[in-house]
């Protein structure tokens, strides 16, 4: 099987490195993604918002035979749901690692924008809940690595036009929010989680554990579990 894996918000398709080999040995061909105008200046990413995101990953499908798997990492969760509803019947499973995806009209979040584009904002802008399992050199690692965002990808909001997305098996990975309390929120359906409760075909796959947390980049302290996960998923 071809696995599509797109990443967050200030990563590239090296975010996946220690994800994939586990991934390739268990038989199936990874392919990750770096998303347009990442790491680009203010005036080259100008026009670049999440329907080029989306964009980008639907031509990756495109020049695929066959039925694909596609794994969402936070914001890329809306990015591969957006590709979803674009080849409802070419994606066999759709993955949101620590996400979920958004309804029609939903945008990823704000943050602060530094000539033109979104910088990484540093590892204190986010809860420690978030960051709780990356230890200091890991920090110091992934944060080497990250790279700015287009200024419109993260409020640009997202369009969906084919209820057969709902369709999809769907499976979240979810590392910061308990299982059940996610399927408490799948059975309240507030609006910001109607998509969610929509789905037709959903698992729920927990990481972390009481007294064991996981955050928000598993991939990063935790890339064994992930794979481990996303093979969980897809049978």
């Amino acid at each position: 099987m071809h696995i599509i894996l797109v990443p967050g918000l200030w990563l590239d398709a090296s975010s996946w490195v220690d994800v994939a080999p586990a991934l390739e040995a268990a038989g199936h061909r990874t392919h990750a993604l770096t998303m347009p105008g990442v790491g680009a200046s203010g005036t080259q990413s100008a026009g670049i918002g999440i329907a080029d995101w989306v964009a980008a990953t639907v031509a990756q499908i495109d020049r695929l035979d066959g039925p694909v798997v596609l794994v969402g990492h936070s914001g890329g969760g809306n990015v591969v749901y957006g590709a979803v509803d674009a080849r409802p019947d070419r994606v066999a499973h759709v993955v949101f690692l620590d996400t979920f995806p958004p309804a029609d009209g939903g945008s990823i979040s704000e943050f602060p924008v530094v000539d033109g584009v979104i910088p990484f904002p540093g590892w204190d802008f986010f809860d420690d809940s978030e960051i709780a399992d990356l230890d200091p050199q890991t920090r110091a690692d992934a944060a080497t690595r990250t790279k700015s965002v287009p200024e419109k990808v993260p409020t640009d909001p997202i369009r969906l036009t084919d209820e057969r997305r709902r369709a999809v098996p769907a499976t979240v990975v979810t590392a910061t929010v308990p299982a059940a309390q996610m399927r408490a929120i799948i059975a309240a359906a507030p609006p910001w989680a109607a998509e969610l409760a929509a789905l037709e075909h959903l698992d729920i796959i927990e990481l972390g554990s009481p007294g064991d947390p996981t955050g928000h980049w598993p991939q990063f302290s935790r890339p064994g579990a992930v794979a481990e996960a996303v093979l969980q998923a897809i049978g």
